[in-house]
């Protein structure tokens, strides 16, 4: 094929040692616009265009000086130019990469793993994108098949947000604490979502965060680990049209507003559970559920074999034994997942109310497991 027929776009690859005043840069003093920037909990790379030029600023401080340039073809099929070539050399030294201009989703390897996270002297809050601050939830991010990050933004007010999507395979928010006013593609108008509440974002849906509560906190649950945020520039929001059961990749778009909803008694005496809508929206490839346990009741789970069991303490203390590990004391702000073929027990500290979010993939593997 033709290499000019080929190539939808030319990108120029800016290495920089520190990301975020680069592109703070490039975008406030120069005015260009952000096209995509990933990962979203710590960003390493911004695509930014503006004047009829897209510059890729990736942060690599190893190749700041002397470096020979670096331009990247986005191609429809890169293998089929060049002689199937995905690096070219120019004489003086400027490499031409050929890539995909969309290339498709890559799930890492699952390394599936007994993980304790603790808000206290756990994982540092990093400064993501918009503002938004991020803690990780899964330390190893079982092989880079998953993340969960509990995102907070501290000042109230606009956020500095703008109409995107993501290239993902799911990914679900649930609000902790606050409040924040979002709006979906044909979803309607601009809502709220409050604490309790959670939204299911399914694949490319595009959204945008408009405002938040001073101290907003919610949890993000997402495959891969790594993806892109892509911004749109062409599509505005609201875009006026209400489909509910519009299909995003397989998955349709859920509010699941916490007020209107019930707890309702689950497998284990004294513990109940609120459905939050997502196996229904994703036909079973994903389940969210809170639970809660009063007077030290337990859930006693039997190993699952599944890809991700993972929770949040969200109120109260527990204890959490996992087969052949030690007992873990855990209070709000603490997580832990649970790896196919680990029995585990959680619940009865102090004999007080706990509640957790639980989230499963798929769903089939039961949010607090099955009975002992």
């Amino acid at each position: 094929m033709d290499l000019a027929a080929n190539v939808e776009a030319a990108e120029i690859v800016i290495p920089c040692a520190e990301l975020a005043p680069t592109l703070a840069f490039f975008t406030e003093r120069l005015s260009f616009r952000v096209d995509a920037i990933h990962p979203a909990d710590n960003p390493r790379v911004a695509v930014v265009s503006g004047y009829g030029v897209r510059l890729r600023l990736a942060r690599d401080a190893a190749t700041v000086t002397n470096s020979p340039g670096v331009i990247r073809l986005l191609c429809r099929d890169p293998g089929a130019v060049a002689g199937g070539a995905t690096e070219l050399t120019a004489p003086n030294g400027t490499r031409i990469e050929l890539v995909h201009a969309d290339p498709p989703l890559v799930l890492p390897p699952l390394r599936a793993a007994y993980a304790v996270s603790r808000l206290r002297g756990g994982a540092p809050w990093i400064e993501g994108r918009a503002g938004m601050r991020y803690r990780d939830l899964i330390p190893d991010r079982q092989g880079g098949r998953f993340i969960a990050s509990q995102i907070r933004i501290d000042d109230g007010g606009p956020v500095p947000d703008y109409v995107h999507f993501h290239k993902i395979r799911f990914q679900m928010i649930y609000c902790k604490s606050g409040w924040v006013r979002l709006v979906y593609e044909d979803q309607g108008p601009p809502f709220v979502m409050h604490a309790g509440d959670c939204v299911l974002q399914p694949p490319t849906i595009r959204h945008r965060v408009l405002e938040s509560s001073p101290g907003m906190e919610v949890l993000e649950v997402t495959s891969p680990a790594e993806h892109e945020t892509c911004a749109d520039h062409d599509t505005p929001l609201p875009t006026g049209a209400q489909r509910p059961d519009r299909d995003f990749g397989g998955q349709r778009f859920v509010h699941h507003v916490a007020s209107s909803a019930a707890f309702r008694p689950w497998r284990f005496a004294g513990v109940e559970a609120r459905d939050l809508g997502i196996a229904a929206a994703t036909a079973g490839a994903a389940g969210a559920h809170v639970l809660r346990s009063q007077r030290g009741a337990e859930v006693r789970a039997r190993a699952h074999d599944g890809e991700l069991l993972f929770a949040f303490v969200l109120r109260g203390a527990a204890t959490l034994h996992a087969e052949g590990k030690d007992r873990e004391r855990l209070e709000e702000g603490d997580a832990f997942t649970i790896p196919p073929g680990l029995a585990y027990t959680f619940g009865g500290a102090e004999g007080g109310e706990v509640e957790w979010l639980e989230v499963a993939l798929p769903a089939s593997v039961p949010c607090g497991g099955e009975a002992l």
